[in-house]
């Protein structure tokens, strides 16, 4: 009799309140075809992982991407607990963009992720602020994004002149790979500061790299404007804003997970050999991020860098499609669609 579709397993998850017990159905079914890594695996990997992950991703707001059948099929994310989640599910109640408060999920010990892994997730998406103070992040977040034309070998020189760039600023920066072609560039801060603040922050720092690197570096928000250079999304800073957090997996057919590395290691980086399998070996030497967050910093310096840059003329930039109009932002609307006389000065289209 060959395998039925409700089988089920239990998995016994050591943690700090105990042993628990988290079953997992279809356990073998396979999530990265090309690989054969199934659903089991991927309970085990994050168990192996669990202290480095929940160091990173635990005791914050988390959006978890399901993926009901396997990576290369639906995807839809999860934010609010659902009914029936065992009780060492921890959730948040957060305030969103729109100004609705709702409860967020808080993974807060190793079986609350297997949980997560049950319930499909594969890429976890956490936010920069921790509980209970979830409206003030606890990191300035950048997300270098090559366009097409460029890859991580151009993201590489880019995180190299905005690791100069931010301690100039007085901050010390961390890296990790994106898991698939770009870097993200995390420094840890003390929390005094709203999510609007550290996008403004964001965005200086990521004019100022502009300026040193204009032919390898945009922030230029519309794709038509970028070129074959490296993004720097100033959006990810955003409250709610969905970036894989360190050691997540990606939906890509290889595996590849979002790995911290040291700044040393960035010359010859391969963001492919950071995988689901790969990465329990190479965090039993070490994590890369230990200690991020024992020396926070301050972001005042690039909050005077953007008053400057706001004297010069350089003012608000878009916000995703899906904010409320934000204050003093500038029309939503690609530059090559945009007629002058149908927008006032504050943005606003202006009826034909």
């Amino acid at each position: 009799m060959g395998r039925m579709a409700s089988e089920r397993i239990t998995l016994t998850v050591p943690g700090p309140h105990g042993d628990r017990e988290v079953g997992l159905s279809s356990p073998n079914r396979v999530l990265w075809p090309e690989l054969g890594i199934t659903k089991h695996e991927l309970a085990e990997y994050v168990v192996a992982v669990s202290g480095a992950f929940l160091a990173h991703n635990g005791d914050r707001p988390v959006s978890l991407e399901r993926f009901p059948e396997a990576v290369g099929g639906e995807s839809f994310f999860s934010k609010n607990p659902p009914k029936g989640a065992p009780d060492f599910v921890e959730s948040q109640t957060v305030t969103y963009n729109s100004g609705r408060r709702h409860p967020q999920l808080v993974l807060t010990e190793p079986a609350a992720i297997v949980w997560a892994v049950q319930m499909n997730t594969i890429v976890f998406h956490p936010w920069a602020s921790k509980v209970p103070d979830t409206d003030q992040p606890i990191e300035l977040r950048i997300d270098l994004d090559p366009q097409p034309g460029t890859g991580v070998e151009q993201a590489v020189p880019a995180a190299r002149a905005l690791r100069e760039v931010l301690q100039e600023a007085g901050l010390e920066p961390w890296v990790k790979t994106s898991g698939n072609r770009g870097l993200h560039v995390f420094c840890p801060i003390v929390p005094e500061w709203e999510f609007l603040e550290v996008r403004h922050a964001v965005i200086a720092a990521g004019r100022e790299l502009e300026r040193r690197m204009p032919d390898e570096v945009t922030t230029a928000w519309w794709k038509e404007e970028r070129g074959e250079r490296v993004f720097v999304d100033f959006n990810q800073a955003n409250r709610d804003r969905t970036m894989a957090g360190a050691y997540s997996p990606r939906a890509l057919p290889h595996a590849p997970v979002s790995a911290p590395v040291s700044w040393d290691e960035l010359d010859d980086l391969d963001p492919r050999a950071f995988t689901v399998r790969t990465i329990p070996e190479r965090l039993a030497q070490g994590d890369p991020w230990a200690g991020i967050q024992e020396r926070p910093g301050r972001i005042d310096t690039l909050l005077q860098w953007w008053e400057r840059d706001v004297e010069d003329g350089l003012g608000e930039l878009p916000f995703p499609p899906d904010f409320p109009k934000m204050p003093g932002e500038p029309p939503r609307v690609q530059p090559s669609k945009k007629v002058a006389e149908n927008w006032d000065d504050d943005g606003n289209r202006v009826a034909d």
